[in-house]
C-alpha cells in the first residue's frame, strides 16, 4: 500500500503522479471517483498523468489513445494493449494505492 497525497489536495478532475517503478498515476474524476493506472501509455512511451481526463477515460497527450480508467483497456487505436489497474482506497484522509501484482507473478 503506497500513500499518495491527501484526498483534499487532490481536486475533482486532477490527477497526481507516483514515482514507482514503474510510475503510477492516480485520478479523482469529476464525480469524485478515484482511480489508479500504471502511468506509461502501452502505445508508446507517454505519460498518461499528462493526459486529458474525460469522465472515465484519460486521452494520452501524445497519439489520442484512449484508456478506461476503471478497467485500464483501450477505448480506440492506437493503444492495442490495457494498461495495468491498481485498487485505490482512502483511510484518514489519505488517499492509499494497492499495487497490482505483475501477470504471473504472486501479489
Amino acid at each position: 500500500m503506497i500513500p499518495v497525497c491527501r484526498l483534499e489536495d487532490l481536486p475533482e478532475g486532477e490527477s497526481v503522479r507516483v514515482e514507482t517503478t514503474p510510475p503510477i498515476a492516480v485520478f479523482r474524476t469529476e464525480q469524485g471517483e478515484l482511480y489508479a493506472i500504471d502511468d506509461t501509455c502501452t502505445h508508446q512511451d507517454a505519460s498518461l498523468f499528462e493526459g486529458w481526463l474525460e469522465g472515465c477515460l484519460i486521452e494520452c497527450p501524445l497519439h489520442a489513445a484512449a484508456f478506461d480508467l476503471r478497467t485500464g483497456e483501450p477505448a480506440c487505436l492506437p493503444a492495442r494493449r490495457p494498461v495495468r489497474t491498481h485498487r485505490v482506497t482512502v483511510e484518514d484522509g489519505i488517499i492509499h494505492v494497492h499495487l497490482t501484482a505483475e501477470e504471473g507473478t504472486a501479489a
